[in-house]
């Protein structure tokens, strides 16, 4: 989770509530670029859980894993807009007592728009939307990453998320793509977000065996417990750049006006020239 139209008063509800938080002093993301397919035309794929395809960026000096911040200019006027999917591992007792951490019209939007989207997928999300995971997962016009299995952090002093220790991050890692491939997802790329954004030299050492690209992210959408879509649709068509990668979220309870924020977002920057891709075509560029 990133920081809320209303600023870090409102973050410090989303840490309570969702134990979704953002980085600070980290590395913004990149976009993804690719021409969404008409919802006539696409069809499920099938396919390893974690394709083979996808472009990933050189490993990083001394042995770190890489980080890919945002698309380049050679790019042109592409954007991605990008969902992440948090659900935390204690997070069930919450979900067994009506709280809804997905948000299916919003997808459905997406896909009425033909939108490419990447979702940024955590496994105890895909354990308890196994369903959604799976069609996320084989629709075409999508792609899921890696956001952890726990959605714990990976540094100390995250915005209060609980630490998972070092010598357990690359399972958790592991275990989120495991989630997904039990659900029944194909369209799986090798890319990880760091719970909140957050990570340090021994988080990208700690995974560099698993050979993902860290992605953050370079326009923040303020839509973690925003009330007014409109706030959030001006915060994102301000920032938006050629090559952009926009970070929002598909949980109903953390992210309520997403969706309506998204119906506003979408034509106006299709007005402005701007084609929504995928992370994995944003860095093939």
């Amino acid at each position: 989770m990133r920081p809320t139209v209303g600023g870090l008063g409102a973050l410090g509800l989303l840490v309570v509530a969702l134990s979704g938080c953002a980085g600070a002093d980290r590395a913004p993301a990149g976009t993804a670029p690719a021409t969404a397919t008409p919802s006539s035309a696409r069809t499920a794929t099938s396919g390893p859980a974690v394709a083979k395809g996808p472009p990933t960026t050189a490993p990083g000096r001394d042995g770190l894993t890489p980080v890919f911040q945002r698309g380049t200019p050679a790019a042109g006027k592409t954007v991605a807009l990008t969902f992440d999917a948090d659900m935390t591992a204690d997070q069930g007792p919450r979900a067994a007592g009506g709280e809804r951490f997905d948000n299916p019209s919003l997808i459905a939007l997406l896909r009425r728009l033909e939108v490419p989207a990447t979702v940024f997928m955590t496994g105890r999300w895909a354990e308890e939307y196994p369903t959604q995971a799976k069609s996320i997962g084989t629709d075409p016009l999508f792609e899921i990453a890696n956001h952890s299995y726990s959605h714990y952090a990976f540094t100390a002093d995250c915005y209060g998320l609980p630490v998972i220790g070092k010598e357990r991050m690359a399972d958790d890692v592991r275990r989120a793509f495991a989630a997904f491939r039990a659900a029944g997802a194909r369209n799986v790329v090798p890319y990880f977000r760091f719970p909140g954004g957050c990570y340090d030299k021994a988080s990208l050492r700690a995974l560099a065996p698993e050979k993902v690209t860290a992605v953050q992210w370079d326009v923040v959408s303020g839509d973690a417990f925003a009330t007014d879509p409109d706030a959030v649709a001006d915060q994102v068509l301000a920032e938006v750049k050629p090559g952009s990668l926009v970070v929002m979220h598909c949980t109903r309870s953390a992210a309520p006006v997403t969706e309506e924020a998204v119906r506003r977002i979408v034509p106006e920057l299709r007005e402005r020239g701007y084609r929504f891709v995928r992370v994995s075509e944003l860095m093939a560029h």
